[in-house]
């Protein structure tokens, strides 16, 4: 790039560069300069960089930046369509072996709004044959403090758009169908484990079903905050050096690229030195996590055994369960689900931590937020689709352990209680339980009612609608 001093050693394999802290060698067959350079020294960490969804986002920021200050007269033409043009191709995923600094670096991410700068100015010098220099053309109007935490927005939203919030309609979607399919199939309910009144299965699913959509609605609600984005505020949210409108309409412009609903925010010092929408996403992606381990650990227990443990349904088979014990199958899918819900529950945490990392004018975790967001975002996603397609939707009930279950569970005998009093109704479960015998047997000796009053007033299919006397059809 012209506006770098730049020698390239022939044969060596590196070039120098120079920024306001001197010379550095860089790889020369690399697009980033000197200040990229330095961090990729500075930190070896973890060795993986950030997100791919996080880097994208960073460069439709940029893109959208460049756009704006084209038609604010604050670059000149044949360059901001040079930049837009280069950084619309990383956006689409081109280039992103060009940001290899670790996600562990300097808290507000200004090692990798460098990165992008410098390999978006590369690009753009290269294609245009001007000199673009990475602060004064791509950066031009912005700050690493504001840039970022935009970014990390413009991220989650696109994200949660494109995958999340799909996935969970989906497998909504294959609950409520598979339940309508199992609304005439009765079972015994629980409640501590025990054996508890019935329900029928698409009564079963449809709590889940619920679970989700309370935690989609929620999700949408923190993201109606996260759409804010504090562009403009540059520094410390003054908005110094960049012009007045410029925020309001790089907003627009991301608003236009992704479909979302983007908006400056109203007080940009909040979204630079406060990161609390964020938090709440986190926390709310951490609730899903809590309704799908429910979902996921109903399925394990439903499928125990199959002749040692409750034996309702049958997953489908997908891989052999032992190495030692032949013809055992496992689980698997609601296990790999409640293990990525374990993890996305203590990503939230560590959120929650960089949440409180503000200090007066800028928080300085922001990679660490962007990372965990990203995984709580793609794990969830992911899980879901696995749930759904290999799981719920190929499940088989297993009618006769069911009936038979349903049949000798005492518990039926709570339907009596308006009829013959709890007490006796509690002695004939009680030896019901204790002979092992169908609670219409023991009843039809010990309550004084005929077979037919019985058979009508524990008929398990009426009793799942609830009410008093719901065997004899009131309520």
């Amino acid at each position: 790039m012209a506006t770098r001093t730049s020698s390239r050693k022939p044969g060596s394999g590196f070039r120098t560069e120079h920024d306001s802290m001197g010379a550095l060698q860089v790889p020369a067959a690399a697009l980033w300069g000197a200040q990229t350079q330095r961090a990729i020294d500075n930190f070896h960490i973890s060795g993986r960089p950030l997100p791919p969804a996080f880097l994208r986002a960073l460069a439709l920021v940029k893109a959208a930046a460049a756009v704006v200050n084209g038609h604010l007269g604050l670059l000149d033409a044949p360059r901001a369509e040079a930049i837009v043009q280069a950084a619309t191709a990383i956006a689409a995923g081109a280039h992103l072996e060009q940001f290899p600094i670790d996600r562990y670096q300097t808290g507000s991410g200004t090692s990798s709004n460098m990165n992008a700068n410098e390999v978006i100015a590369h690009l753009a010098a290269a294609a245009s044959g001007l000199p673009v220099h990475p602060n004064d053309h791509v950066n031009l109007g912005q700050s690493s403090n504001d840039v970022v935490p935009t970014s990390l927005r413009v991220m989650a939203v696109v994200e949660a758009r494109q995958a999340l919030l799909p996935a969970l309609a989906h497998l909504r979607k294959t609950i409520d169908r598979r339940g309508k399919a199992l609304a005439g199939t009765v079972k015994t309910g629980r409640t501590h484990l025990m054996d508890a009144m019935p329900l029928t299965f698409a009564q079963e699913f449809s709590a889940w079903s619920a679970q989700l959509s309370s935690a989609q609605a929620r999700i949408e609600d923190s993201l109606k905050r996260v759409r804010r984005l504090p562009i403009g505020g540059t520094a410390i949210g003054t908005g110094i050096n960049a012009h007045p409108k410029f925020g309001k309409r790089v907003a627009k412009a991301l608003a236009a690229a992704t479909g979302a609903k983007f908006e400056q925010a109203g007080n940009t010092f909040e979204g630079l030195a406060a990161q609390d929408d964020l938090v709440e996403l986190s926390g709310q992606l951490a609730a899903l996590a809590v309704a799908l381990m429910k979902i996921g650990n109903d399925l394990r227990w439903m499928n125990s055994g199959p002749l040692a443990g409750l034996g309702e349904i049958e997953l489908p088979a997908l891989q052999p369960g032992s190495s030692i014990m032949p013809g055992k199958v496992n689980p698997v899918i609601p296990e790999a689900l409640c293990m990525a819900c374990a993890q996305v529950i203590g990503l939230n945490q560590a959120v929650t931590v960089a949440g409180q990392s503000g200090n007066f004018q800028l928080n300085v975790m922001l990679p660490l937020i962007a990372s965990n967001l990203d995984e709580q975002l793609t794990l969830l996603a992911n899980a879901m689709h696995a749930l759904a397609d290999k799981a719920i939707a190929g499940l088989k009930v297993r009618g006769e352990a069911v009936a038979a279950a349903l049949e000798r569970n005492p518990i039926l005998v709570t339907a009596l209680n308006p009829v013959i009093g709890y007490e006796k109704a509690a002695a004939i479960a009680k030896r019901a339980y204790a002979e092992g015998r169908p609670i219409l047997e023991v009843a039809r000796e010990d309550s004084g009612l005929d077979e037919a009053t019985l058979r009508r007033l524990l008929d398990p299919v009426a009793l799942t609608q609830g009410g008093i006397g719901s065997g004899s059809g009131g309520g």
